[in-house]
């Protein structure tokens, strides 16, 4: 194993650590009310307009993160999930849900910017950019708009439709549903995975595959 790798490894089992025992936990009602009303079906693991990363046609076997860009574990699970990606990404469907955690300043914005960015065509792109900068506007207790609005120009990014998605109260409901979504299935802390259906817990790169192969061979 690399040494960056296995650094982030360890800074990901150090926070989730933290996590688990309470420092992140999200305090949102399950009821989160959006512009259409309470989201009455809240518990869906996957919806018709969930991101996803990777689509594997004639696979059932769905891999789905529950996670916050400005969250440091999240960020030390990325490369692992992309490692994945990389070696399951035509057998394995690989989705993402938003769960910005109160007690970060920025999660919620970022997740706004790449809720716009993903309007445009460009969700991965910026659900990257994310990851790889979280450094520069992490952990910070001001606003973080105009460096979010510099990624969206970085990525080639129609601002002026960014600007309008990034102030639309429905972009926020749609995050908010997917947080409704998180709660009603029991997630409390992010990053948090469910495969096929049941929680993942893993503390290395070979705990996800060696699950991943055992959903693939049933």
């Amino acid at each position: 194993m690399a040494p960056l790798t296995r650094l982030l490894l360890t800074a990901f089992v150090v926070i989730t650590a933290v996590i688990g025992a309470g420092v992140y936990l999200s305090v949102r009602d399950a009821s989160t009310v959006t512009a259409q009303g309470q989201v009455e079906d809240a518990g869906q693991l996957v919806r018709d307009n969930s991101h996803r990363l990777s689509t594997a046609p004639d696979s059932d076997v769905t891999f789905v993160e529950f996670l916050d860009f400005e969250c440091e574990a999240c960020r030390a699970a990325f490369p692992l999930v992309e490692q994945l990606r990389t070696e399951y990404a035509d057998r394995v469907n690989f989705v993402v849900r938003y769960f910005p955690i109160q007690s970060h300043f920025n999660a919620e914005r970022a997740a706004r910017a790449v809720e716009a960015a993903a309007q445009q065509g460009k969700f991965e792109p910026m659900y990257k950019k994310m990851f790889e900068t979280q450094s520069q506007w992490g952990e910070q207790q001001e606003p973080a708009d105009a460096t979010f609005r510099g990624f969206a120009i970085e990525l080639g990014i129609d601002t002026l439709a960014f600007d309008t998605a990034y102030n639309d109260p429905a972009t926020l409901d749609r995050i908010n549903i997917d947080v409704a979504d998180g709660e009603a299935l029991g997630v409390k802390g992010t990053p948090t995975i469910f495969l096929d259906g049941q929680q993942l817990e893993f503390r290395t790169y070979e705990d996800m595959s060696a699950a991943v192969d055992k959903a693939l061979a049933k």
